[in-house]
């Protein structure tokens, strides 16, 4: 293994937190022995390409610095590599450090934590989601959302004001007002499709999303196969309801809730979206596979 380690940086993560954070964990690198280089691209398809690059040339390990945004975009340069994923945490949601029971916004022990994980052999393979597009691959960590909550992603990212999550939050209210649920197709493992109305269906590679919540509670990230949460023809009362339980994990229980285990998930509705790793995949149908062991994590 190669004694570089290359720290990939959003300055932005956190609301600035992503450029105060590479410091630390780039001295706690430095001070276990280890050569540090930093990428950070003009944009994301610019840091990809510089990251790709460092991953052919050899890097030892890869550390994103930021959060579940940049450990995405990371993803897609070391799926399928030997080359190890560290995670220094400071982003919003920091979900992806929160399956592997990572530090979060803890930039110096996160650093620590990689060095040593670097010298001991801290090194666990996981696995991952890939989802097949015209455009090549794209890879997820956490969770693939679809429905009512990518509803709400949907309406967030198109308001300019306010800034931060609050703008989510109105999001919600707003599509909570509008609310009803969506006629789906589910295919699991090239079984029979499930034609159902449902609310909103998570497939579920980790346990949570949007910093916290646990829709796919009991989601192991390397048993090589998907939860997939569905959540059905609910009310407005009942999702209200339902929703803070989400926190918990203890939704799961609810009579409207349902949940299969499945490596090979198709689903099909009209007019939704469907986001991995809280970015945008664009609309449905999608096929997501489970992959295992498809990346190596230091922990």
């Amino acid at each position: 293994m190669s004694s570089e380690i290359t720290l990939f940086v959003n300055p932005t993560a956190g609301r600035g937190r992503g450029a105060h954070a590479a410091q630390p964990a780039a001295s706690a690198l430095r001070a276990a022995g280890f050569s540090v280089r930093s990428v950070v691209g003009a944009d994301g398809p610019d840091a990809l390409a510089r990251l790709r690059a460092a991953v052919r040339e050899g890097t030892g390990a890869v550390i994103a610095v930021g959060g579940d945004g940049m450990v995405s975009l990371a993803l897609q340069a070391l799926a399928g590599t030997r080359v190890p994923l560290g995670v220094v945490a400071v982003g919003t949601g920091n979900d992806f450090a929160r399956a592997l029971g990572l530090p979060v916004r803890e930039p110096a022990r996160a650093g620590r934590l990689a060095a040593r994980a670097l010298k001991e052999g801290g090194i666990r393979e996981i696995d991952l989601g890939r989802v097949g597009r015209d455009g090549g691959d794209t890879w997820y960590g956490t969770v693939l959302c679809s429905g009512f909550d990518s509803r709400v992603n949907d309406r967030g990212n198109r308001m300019r004001l306010p800034a931060g999550r609050f703008k989510y939050d109105l999001a919600m209210v707003a599509e909570l007002a509008a609310f009803r649920p969506f006629p789906y197709r589910i295919t699991l493992d090239d079984g029979p499709v499930i034609e159902t109305e449902a609310t909103l269906v998570a497939v579920g590679n980790g346990s949570s999303y949007g910093g916290g919540m646990r829709i796919c509670a009991d989601a192991v990230p390397d048993d090589g196969l998907f939860d997939v949460t569905v959540v059905g023809d609910c009310s407005r009362a009942t999702l209200l309801k339902v929703f803070p339980q989400v926190y918990k994990g203890t939704h799961l229980s609810h009579p409207k809730v349902t949940v299969h285990r499945a490596a090979k998930v198709t689903l099909e509705a009209a007019g939704i979206t469907a986001y991995a790793d809280g970015e945008p995949l664009g609309p449905l149908p999608v096929t997501a596979e489970c992959v295992p062991a498809a990346l190596r994590v230091l922990v």
